[in-house]
């Protein structure tokens, strides 16, 4: 029997109802209008883009427009892990920047500067006076079943091969695996630093307001119905229902609502993702639970599922398996109750304990996935159209290195940044359906299955080895 659940707030984000009534407060553009930069989506990647224009070329007019409000997407529903790391982690990265000739070193570039850009959010939010509870924690991936244990290895002693040491992660006993978080089934762990909690949607709401302060316009409730590139010389146009924006660069920064816009449909996938949340949990509870330095948590199933000690002392908790909608379609409500239904059966298995207390928030939101599972930044100057994305989940802090990394595109600065291999990688295209459908839902089958086998035979799955293929 599923736990109770608040009626209110069932299918309600925790971090909508910390932050207030949900809506446009922002003016909707009305008619054309001209700007230095437009940039499409007020969630992190568009935000930080933003921010980091206005705050390099303070004289600079940029525009940033939304089809719904500032965090409206996964933005300000995700889990509120700003952790250092890509899609994919070192071994993706290194895959990137071998593929465009760069060798090892490109990837290594790229996570270093990922890791430090935790550093950067948490410099930004102190200065600005952003209340979003950040604190850098780290980030506790525990190993239950032997085959994750054995790939936590291996990934340590591929950090270290590349330079990485102790400061940046480290493998954890059982014992103190279990000091931390004391989860069932743990055999150990991997302690990765670079990683804070924070509360997501106040983080957004707050780097909207310094782009303000700074002297950008926000426009929600703006739907946008095409982006037109520039050719020949011509700058390029974004229309939306209530008008067009012209400028020097347009920048989509759209994420899992890319397909939304004439003829990117295939280039990334919307991957839903559920949350919940506990009512505050007492002292006592603590003292048994752990995450005494407000860690973000997890463990390394194929599955992913991710949590968090919450500014107001719950457990906010959330994992992947919805299922993928035929077409690339994106659920209206966000929420699928049966996932959501598993994601706490899921967190009861984990800690017990938790089965005292109460479910009080049930939500989701959608991410965007390229076909490689690689986010990319670039800048087309041919036609004037910049993009950011497919952080595969994984965008709270890759975001601000993204946007920052788009400001120094835009504003041609040569820089550490512009070098990194991400820039200007394209995925190919999603195959069209219903291969897309067949293969997306096989990939989460095999992968469900795989994690179930490991837990089962204590053994690495076979087919988990096919369903990492499919990534």
């Amino acid at each position: 029997m599923p736990p109770a659940t608040s009626s209110t707030d069932a299918g309600s984000s925790l971090w909508a109802s910390q932050v207030g009534p949900p809506g446009a407060v922002r003016p909707a553009l009305d008619g054309d209008r001209r700007a230095d930069v437009a940039i499409i989506g007020a969630g992190y990647t568009g935000l930080w883009t933003a921010h980091s224009i206005l705050a390099a070329e303070p004289t600079m007019s940029v525009c940033v427009l939304d089809a719904e409000h500032v965090g409206f997407g996964a933005s300000g529903r995700n889990g509120g892990w700003c952790v250092g790391e890509i899609a994919g982690g070192l071994h993706k990265a290194i895959a990137l920047s071998q593929a465009t000739g760069g060798g090892s070193d490109g990837g290594v570039r790229l996570t270093r500067a990922v890791m430090d850009t935790v550093d950067e959010v948490g410099r930004v939010v102190t200065a600005a006076g952003i209340d979003c509870g950040f604190v850098k924690g780290g980030v506790i991936r525990l190993a239950r079943t032997r085959p994750q244990l054995d790939r936590q290895f291996a990934e340590v002693g591929d950090h270290r091969a590349a330079g990485f040491d102790d400061d940046d992660l480290r493998l954890l006993d059982v014992g103190e695996a279990r000091s931390m978080l004391a989860a069932t089934g743990v055999l150990g762990g991997v302690y990765f630093a670079a990683a804070a909690r924070v509360q997501p949607l106040h983080l957004a709401s707050g780097v909207a307001r310094e782009v303000e302060r700074l002297g950008g316009v926000i426009h929600e409730d703006t739907r946008v119905i095409e982006v037109v590139a520039g050719r020949s010389g011509g700058a390029p146009r974004v229309v939306t229902e209530r008008g067009t924006v012209t400028a020097d660069v347009v920048v989509r920064a759209t994420e899992g609502y890319t397909g939304g816009l004439p003829g990117e449909r295939r280039s990334l996938i919307p991957f839903s993702s559920s949350m919940v949340a506990t009512e505050p949990l007492s002292a006592e509870m603590w003292d048994e639970i752990g995450l005494t330095d407000r860690q973000t948590f997890g463990d390394d199933r194929r599955m992913v599922i991710y949590g968090q000690r919450t500014t107001d002392d719950r457990i906010a908790f959330g994992g992947r398996g919805a299922p993928y909608l035929f077409g690339s379609k994106v659920r209206t409500d966000h929420s699928d109750p049966a996932v959501s239904d598993r994601v706490v059966q899921s967190l009861h298995e984990l800690l017990p304990v938790l089965r005292r207390a109460e479910i009080t928030h049930r939500w989701g939101g959608v991410l965007g996935i390229p076909r490689d599972w690689r986010p990319s930044v670039g800048l087309d100057r041919a036609t004037g159209v910049a993009w950011a994305g497919g952080y595969v989940g994984e965008g709270v802090a890759a975001a601000n290195l993204a946007g920052r990394t788009l400001c120094d595109l835009i504003l041609e600065r040569d820089s550490d940044l512009t070098t990194l291999p991400w820039v200007d990688h394209r995925s190919r295209r999603w195959e069209p359906e219903p291969l897309r459908w067949a293969g997306v839902t096989s990939m989460l089958r095999l992968s469900a299955f795989a994690d179930r086998d490991e837990v089962r035979t204590g053994r690495p799955s076979r087919l988990g080895a096919v369903a990492d293929r499919l990534r």
